[in-house]
């Protein structure tokens, strides 16, 4: 039984490693446009109002520009458990919280006004809290994303691929 918990934890660590050291897209059988070879588009991402593809949204995100006046953070800046969830957004799962990847509603107004459903968050754990803690990752559609280490009170626009 015991084996049985640490499997999840296992298998997401694998999934991180491999994305981390393969780039994510060549290992999961992505075309450059970020779609799979003869799959249409997922359900979930119809569903979420996604016009722009997968690849478009990390290019756009890679290329560093900041669509809000938030301060930024250099993703080689973030904690290291920040990195991991990082690459599980790339990789689109599997996530550790069964909240992450839900619409974020931006009530608190830090992040730049969008339509309720443009944002989702994500858990990034704080090593020795007993729950989720107050770390969280928030990306948006266009691909931009957002880190909070007070649960929402305040954000850095994250600058990826630096």
């Amino acid at each position: 039984m015991r084996n049985r918990s640490i499997l999840p934890l296992i298998l997401t660590t694998l999934v991180v490693l491999a994305v981390v050291a393969f780039g994510g897209a060549g290992l999961l059988g992505r075309q450059t446009d970020g779609t799979t070879p003869g799959a249409a588009s997922s359900a979930a991402g119809t569903q979420r109002g996604t016009a722009t593809s997968p690849a478009a949204k990390q290019s756009a995100s890679l290329r560093g520009a900041n669509p809000s006046s938030l301060p930024e953070i250099r993703e080689s800046a973030l904690p290291v458990e920040g990195r991991r969830v990082l690459a599980l957004i790339r990789a689109g799962g599997p996530f550790q919280y069964g909240q992450d990847d839900q619409v974020f509603g931006n009530f608190e107004r830090v992040l730049p006004a969008r339509d309720r459903g443009y944002y989702r968050e994500y858990t990034v754990p704080t090593p020795g809290e007993p729950d989720r803690g107050a770390r969280r990752i928030v990306a948006g559609n266009d691909g931009e994303k957002y880190c909070t280490g007070d649960h929402y009170a305040t954000f850095k626009y994250i600058a990826e691929g630096s």
